[in-house]
């Protein structure tokens, strides 16, 4: 069952005739379509018959700061220039549609049920837009996020950006599948548009940045895109769990990676696991990650690799483990003789550490045992380890995928073998591989940041001896305020921040090679602008997760922020954020 590659050309059939990608970098947005007009009028509508109700609902209610985790607004005054209206009150239609279960769960089949009518579709896409698609993501093109890119970095804040095609929910619970000549060319185009935008974001760079460590625009790729049909890292998958040997301590699904995982695409023939086209594809992939490696190398701009669901994770492992112990290599350190200490091997000039990051999920059960594993092979083959550590966004899903799978297992019989197979999880475990509770992620997360912000200290001291790169980076990815404000005192516990009165610290430029925050574009702006008052730095210390894409494109993503936004704002962390937003737009009409 095909869960990428089948579906990818039906659902993005523009990617087949789309303009060249080699266009020469321009600030200036491409004009827009002439439907704009009418999703302009869409919006108005939409946005006054809102509007009016929730201010006057806000004006009769007490404000609520969304203190999550324990924040406390204290009647600061913002540095940070405040958003325009329209901004505003499209940001409380989004948090109040987030807010109600039924539309976030059903979202996915509500939107493919509307855009499958003639008419009903285009009002669907103007609604779309002007309200989930201009809060979370970017823009259509590259070109068209640069003015964003400048927004925020007038604001100290960086980007980690990031062309959004990802697998959908519903492709990932069994999708129809297409004809295998109707698909060959989507990844590849996806592979050149991954390309561009690190090109997109080095030109940007290059105005603004002063030296590597000051870099602010990271690019995010996701893997399961740059493959004809995700299906063959999902088998690639299932091959490494059931061929890696036991680990001891056992690490839980989806296990360890190892350096000799991807040795079976060596010979290039199938096997009992892989089909000749899986093998040809990922040995393809492998190629086309070492392109982009390749121009973000050359071009200065580090590279994350986003996690996906679990049954894909192991391949991605295995692919960014393959690229880290490449392009994160470290030179070789100087040695002690009779004559003291010889000097280190230089880097490549030009080149900077960690260049590519691997993303760790907290809410995953086998984290703090793959996370210490990780960090003794990168010290026992030289190469810089990049940490993303984010708590997790599939969590309701793979809890649902499991308990499918426990239940098919449980159905199998001898006069039926089969009976208890399941076709998407690959979890040998009778455990679901993520944590039961909300408090074991936290748990987890918290213990990680702090493990991760010893070691850069460690780090820094040993760099300050050798006077070679870094050899680990950490990028925390968090909304929540308890865990960013720790990132942010573990900072000043290790000594690597220094206070600078009125709870604000000044981040060292040692640090800030080494160490950053992210929070998703359109989400948690309130947290976003605590943190970049709090820790001031030479350069963007704190990033945004900043997508584009043409919108058909970008649905599931839209779909999984809206579930996303239910999970963060939860416990009343909806109603509280709304009544913020009102506030600020009831301040900015009537002062």
């Amino acid at each position: 069952m095909s869960l990428v590659g089948a579906t990818r050309l039906a659902r993005f059939p523009h990617l087949a005739t789309r303009r060249p990608l080699a266009r020469p970098f321009s600030t200036a947005a491409p004009p827009r379509p002439r439907s704009g007009y009418a999703r302009h009028l869409i919006a108005a509508g939409l946005l006054s018959s809102v509007a009016g109700g929730s201010l006057y609902a806000y004006k009769n209610s007490s404000v609520i700061y969304a203190d999550v985790g324990g924040h406390e607004a204290n009647g600061r005054v913002s540095q940070v220039p405040p958003p325009p209206l329209s901004e505003l009150v499209r940001t409380y239609i989004v948090y109040s549609l987030c807010s109600v279960p039924f539309l976030v769960d059903w979202s996915p089949t509500i939107l493919s049920t509307l855009m499958a009518i003639p008419g009903l579709k285009q009002i669907t896409e103007a609604v779309v837009r002007v309200t989930f698609f201009d809060q979370f993501v970017g823009g259509d093109e590259a070109e068209d996020v640069v003015p964003v890119l400048e927004r925020l970095r007038r604001e100290n804040k960086g980007a980690l950006f990031v062309y959004s095609v990802e697998v959908d929910e519903s492709a990932a619970s069994g999708a129809g599948k297409l004809s295998s000549s109707e698909k060959p060319l989507a990844h590849k185009q996806i592979v050149q548009e991954n390309l561009h935008c690190i090109d997109v974001a080095a030109d940007f760079e290059d105005r603004h940045a002063h030296g590597n460590a000051g870099k602010g625009t990271w690019v995010a790729i996701k893997l399961s895109a740059l493959v004809p049909d995700a299906e063959s890292l999902r088998r690639l998958s299932k091959f490494l769990v059931d061929s890696r040997p036991r680990s001891n301590p056992y690490i839980p699904f989806p296990g360890c990676p190892s350096p000799s995982d991807l040795d079976v695409l060596a010979s290039g023939r199938p096997n009992e696991a892989l089909t000749a086209a899986d093998v040809a594809a990922l040995r393809e992939l492998r190629e086309d990650l070492a392109i982009i490696c390749e121009r973000a190398q050359a071009r200065g701009i580090r590279i994350t690799v986003d996690a996906e669901h679990s049954w894909y994770q192991p391949a991605i492992d295995a692919f960014t483990l393959d690229m880290m112990r490449k392009f994160n290599k470290l030179p070789k350190a100087g040695h002690a003789s009779w004559f003291g200490w010889s000097k280190p091997v230089e880097a490549p000039s030009g080149t900077f550490q960690p260049l590519i990051y691997n993303t760790f999920q907290g809410y995953l059960r086998r984290t703090p045992e793959y996370l210490a594993q990780s960090i003794a092979a990168a010290r026992a083959e030289g190469y810089s380890l990049g940490v993303k550590l984010v708590r997790g966004a599939y969590h309701p899903h793979e809890i649902d995928i499991h308990r499918a799978s426990s239940a098919s297992r449980a159905s199998v019989t001898t006069s039926s073998p089969r009976s208890g197979t399941h076709d998407v999880s690959i979890s040998p475990d009778n455990m679901p591989p993520v944590w039961l509770t909300k408090d074991e992620t936290d748990t987890c997360y918290d213990s990680s940041v702090r493990m991760l912000i010893s070691l850069v200290r460690e780090d820094v001291e040993a760099c300050k001896r050798t006077g070679s790169p870094p050899s680990i980076g950490a990028l925390f990815g968090t909304h929540n305020w308890d865990s960013a404000n720790l990132v942010v005192d573990e900072l000043v516990k290790q000594g690597l921040a220094k206070s600078a009165g009125d709870g604000k610290v000044f981040v060292s430029d040692e640090a800030m090679q080494r160490v950053a925050v992210a929070q998703l574009y359109g989400m948690s702006d309130e947290l976003t602008n605590h943190l970049v008052e709090r820790a001031q730095a030479s350069a963007p210390f704190v990033l945004k997760y900043l997508p584009y894409g043409n919108l058909a494109e970008v649905m599931p993503y839209l779909s999984r922020r809206a579930i996303e936004n239910k999970s963060v704002l939860g416990n009343g962390g909806a109603a509280r954020e709304r009544r913020r937003v009102a506030s600020a737009i009831w301040t900015r009409l009537f002062g």
